[in-house]
């Protein structure tokens, strides 16, 4: 029973906080002002003789009430904090900073509700009922307004918080969403392109390879001709189907860039692409896709940026993508994903130049070599000079 308790639930607070990892981290955090509870002993203020039995078992029960917060569903969270608000209310005759610190961790989870109006309907009947117990008992009313402040300014800043967050977790699902449903898209038309393909043509050799069978004996001179009439629509079945495949991977880079912005987006990252529209072969294309995704993947893990620049131009020669962000820098050149990069881009004779100096973003230029469009051969991988990682400063003016 305690351990199903005490496991996160899939909409619970410190899954939301932490998107499933270092939910111990998440979970310790939140705890960094528990140490107030025993602010009564710390100022140094005269203690009744049941002030420690009575401050520990509120610290037991706010650790339980807490743990319970965060990890149940977030739809349970407001009961758990008027749980709060009753310990804090049950000590106070005793132990003054326990029963605020329990108002002010209260009024943070009830600042959950979706509107600033349903967060003041929640908490200032709390801090209503709260007040009346303190002038029964007659706090000094600094202490009091001082309490009632920061539960008011937590619960606002901590509502824009779960705002955020929940938003963000709304972007994650949808981006998933979205990816799923292209996935599905994808794969109907490709069951579709393969059927309008083959479906005609497998059909019709299997009706010629039965009439051959049939004419080998009496006519092998038929015979021969209908089993040529194979060979000729299998091969433009095979012709016909390696087109295909080429559109599928052609398409590799724009379905990238979708992924990438809806990834980014999610963070909270704005991108900008600019292309100059030129077709690429799939080979190379596929090459930038795949790159383009490791480096927008390093940008919403480490970058910290708040914007994103990707630009592709393809010249006569060669194809330069550039990925700019404007987050923290100081990328380690053989860290974050890098080394496979360079590998990938080797593989095809490219280069890659890198600038990220700390604390002034990062900039990527990835150059590809292009087969030749009229006369001679594409180079072979074999021959071509291994990737270079160079400061993108040294060769500003070779851009293409």
């Amino acid at each position: 029973m305690l351990r199903r308790l005490f496991t996160p639930a899939p909409d619970s607070l410190v899954m939301l906080c932490s998107k499933g990892r270092k939910v111990r981290w998440t979970m310790f955090w939140n705890l960094i002002w528990v140490p107030w509870m025993f602010g009564d002993a710390i100022s140094g203020m005269p203690l009744p003789k049941a002030w420690w039995p009575v401050t520990i078992a509120a610290l037991a029960v706010f650790l339980l009430l807490y743990a319970c917060a965060m990890l149940r569903p977030v739809r349970e969270t407001p009961g758990y904090a008027l749980a709060l608000v009753a310990v804090g209310l049950a000590v106070m005759p005793i132990s003054r900073y326990a029963s605020g610190t329990c108002l002010i961790y209260a009024c943070v989870y009830l600042s959950l509700q979706p509107t600033v109006r349903r967060v003041l309907a929640w908490i200032l009947p709390v801090m209503l009922v709260w007040t009346l117990e303190t002038r029964l008992l007659q706090w000094p009313w600094q202490a009091e307004v001082w309490v009632l402040l920061i539960s008011l300014a937590v619960s606002i800043g901590q509502h824009s918080v779960w705002t955020g967050l929940r938003k963000n977790a709304e972007l994650r699902l949808t981006h998933d969403e979205i990816r799923r449903l292209a996935a599905s898209a994808e794969r109907e038309r490709i069951g579709r392109d393969l059927h309008d393909l083959l479906g005609h043509t497998l059909s019709m050799v299997a009706l010629k390879s039965e009439l051959a069978g049939r004419l080998v004996e009496r006519d092998p001179q038929a015979a021969r001709r209908e089993i040529a009439d194979v060979e000729r629509v299998a091969r433009e079945a095979l012709s016909q189907v390696r087109s295909a495949v080429s559109g599928i991977r052609a398409a590799a880079l724009a379905s990238e860039l979708a992924s990438a912005r809806l990834l980014l987006e999610a963070a909270g990252v704005q991108m900008e692409y600019w292309s100059d529209g030129c077709e690429l072969p799939a080979e190379v294309e596929t090459c930038l896709a795949l790159v383009l995704r490791e480096a927008v993947t390093n940008i919403q893990r480490h970058a910290r940026a708040g914007r994103v620049e990707i630009t592709v131009i393809a010249g006569a020669e060669r194809v330069v993508m550039r990925v700019r962000d404007d987050g923290r820098g100081g990328v380690d050149e053989r860290g974050n994903g890098l080394t496979g990069m360079r590998e990938r881009i080797a593989a095809r004779g490219g280069e890659i130049w890198i600038e990220s100096p700390r604390g002034q973003g990062t900039a990527v230029e990835i150059r590809l070599p292009l087969p030749p469009v009229r006369g001679g051969h594409p180079q072979a991988a074999n021959d071509r000079p291994p990737a270079q990682v160079l400061p993108l400063a040294q060769h500003a003016g070779h851009r293409a």
